[in-house]
């Protein structure tokens, strides 16, 4: 079982601007449309977490909906889901550890987590088992934080760094235990 983090961030950690802005994740050109890891990351999880913010970004991108699997938004606040949806994506509430045994009593073991928030929750409560971060070349100054305060360090092992159209450089970790 693995909660995986895969985030797009700038140089100084930010995840988006200051109002969510992410045109920033479009600066750099893609013409050979690379996928950086993300078809990969979607043969490995078996349903995706997200916050709230996170999925209401997703929902304003123009296009149909991007996930073929399952999505569980965390909210306390949201209380529907549009109708085209709603084979799609479920809303869970609870803590991050009662989130996590709820999924894998539902058979879903691999976990693709998204969203500043839920990162740093799911980070605090120290669920993470591995971190796919994409930096790209700009320091935003800021905006929403990739990390916040932890109750205790978290050491990583670096799996491999790959470089993308000379820009944009993932580096893959995985929490030692």
């Amino acid at each position: 079982m693995k909660n995986i983090v895969f985030l797009a961030k700038s140089i100084d950690n930010y995840i988006a601007g200051k109002q969510g802005e992410l045109d920033w994740l479009e600066m750099v050109p893609n013409p050979e449309q690379l996928d950086m890891g993300y078809n990969d990351l979607m043969n490995t999880i078996d349903a995706i977490v997200m916050g709230s913010s996170t999925f209401k970004t997703v929902l304003s991108f123009n296009g149909p909906w991007p996930y073929t699997k399952p999505v569980f938004v965390l909210s306390h606040s949201l209380k529907t889901i549009p109708e085209p949806l709603k084979n799609k994506v479920t809303i869970l509430q609870g803590n991050e550890t009662d989130v996590l045994k709820t999924l894998h009593n539902k058979g879903f073991k691999n976990l693709y987590i998204d969203g500043g928030t839920v990162v740093q929750n799911f980070l605090k409560q120290d669920l993470i088992d591995e971190l796919r971060l994409t930096t790209l070349p700009i320091i935003l100054g800021d905006g929403i934080p990739l990390f916040s305060v932890l109750p205790k360090s978290l050491v990583f092992d670096h799996l491999n760094t790959q470089v993308f159209n000379t820009h944009m450089v993932q580096s893959c970790y995985a929490r030692r235990r």
